[in-house]
């Protein structure tokens, strides 16, 4: 079998240090051929734009790409004609033909005390977020004229029909559930695109009789998730409200750090990453969570390099090492058997129990 070729993309602030982890991570998990690329607010002092057509031609040519942060005050800028280091992760996701991202959010046992919410509010949480990523508002038409600005929010109905498709696979995939579910986040009330949308949501649902399918305004969602996380299963949803959504998802696992995703297209390779953003205020210091990276390492294995066992360690290990105390600093809360540790000894704790 050919050695899996991956891309990993570093990044900017705490970016570098989190991939160095992750290589040291796969590094004990198997054999890959690793190359590395400049994305971000690097890409732009070094090239003047955040994504370079050899980055990009590099993590097509790969099985699997790997990114770990972009962005920060550095790059900061209201000028619309200003490359700005976001443009790089649009850019790939564009050009690699990615439109589904999915962001799993299972809070682990031992951090159940570390969320801001009670914790038989988020026990027994275990959703799934389906993001539909390459169209809406992050992808219209945008500018300005004289004092007026806009940002043009649209989506087609083949758009629609294949984000449903991967979130009713998806829904079907998941286990522990007695009949699968998909709760399909709009705003139909008000915009057109979402009034298609959830046209376009009914009309599939109703070739999926397996499948309990139900629409829910945005608002009602941002306040459900927090009231009553365990009712969810699959949520599907638009560009906009699927980057708003999971990030608050995030907070039921008590830290970004914790939140890994996975952005699939039809075909070529995926693109995993962490949901947490670069900490600038961290970076350097040696605290960075190393975790949802490793986590998103575990997505890319299982679903990016059909290596679904290898995935099943990964995830052991870090339950395992969170389980035994461990713990950087976004997690600690200063219990009993914490350890708060940095970066390099969280990864070598979960290594240490990789089987």
């Amino acid at each position: 079998m050919p050695v899996p070729s991956i891309t990993l993309l570093p990044g900017d602030g705490i970016g570098p240090e989190i991939a160095a982890a992750a290589g040291k991570l796969l590094d004990a998990i198997g054999d890959y051929e690793i190359s590395e690329g400049l994305i971000g607010g690097i890409s732009i002092d070094e090239n003047g734009v955040a994504l370079t057509d050899e980055t990009l031609e590099n993590c097509r040519g790969s099985d699997a790409v790997l990114l770990c942060a972009v962005g920060g005050p550095k790059w900061d800028t209201t000028d619309p004609d200003a490359p700005r280091p976001e443009q790089g992760l649009l850019g790939l996701r564009s050009g690699l033909g990615l439109f589904a991202n999915l962001r799993p959010v299972r809070p682990f046992r031992a951090l159940l005390d570390a969320s801001p919410l009670k914790r038989d509010r988020i026990e027994g949480t275990d959703l799934l977020v389906v993001r539909e990523l390459t169209g809406g508002i992050y992808f219209g038409e945008t500018g300005r004229s004289g004092d007026r600005a806009f940002d043009e929010c649209a989506y087609t109905v083949e758009e629609v029909e294949r984000i449903t498709r991967i979130a009713f696979e998806s829904a079907r995939y998941r286990d522990g559930k007695p009949k699968p579910r998909v709760t399909s986040v709009d705003k139909a009330n008000v915009l057109e695109t979402s009034r298609l949308w959830r046209e376009t949501v009914s009309r599939l649902a109703a070739d999926a009789p397996d499948i309990d399918v139900e629409h829910l305004l945005v608002d009602n969602t941002a306040m459900q998730l927090v009231s009553r996380p365990t009712d969810f299963d699959v949520i599907l949803t638009e560009n906009l409200f699927g980057d708003i959504l999971s990030d608050e998802a995030a907070m039921l696992t008590g830290s970004l750090g914790m939140l890994p995703s996975a952005s699939l297209g039809a075909d070529g390779p995926g693109l995993f990453e962490p949901v947490h953003g670069s900490a600038p205020d961290i970076a350097g210091t040696g605290q960075a969570n190393p975790l949802a990276t490793f986590l998103s390492v575990s997505l890319m294995l299982r679903f990016g390099l059909d290596q679904g066992e290898k995935a099943d360690q990964i995830e052991s290990a870090v339950e395992e090492t969170l389980d035994a105390g461990f713990r950087t600093p976004d997690l600690a809360t200063g219990a009993d058997g914490e350890s708060a540790v940095g970066t390099d000894e969280m990864t070598r704790e979960v290594i240490s129990r990789i089987t």
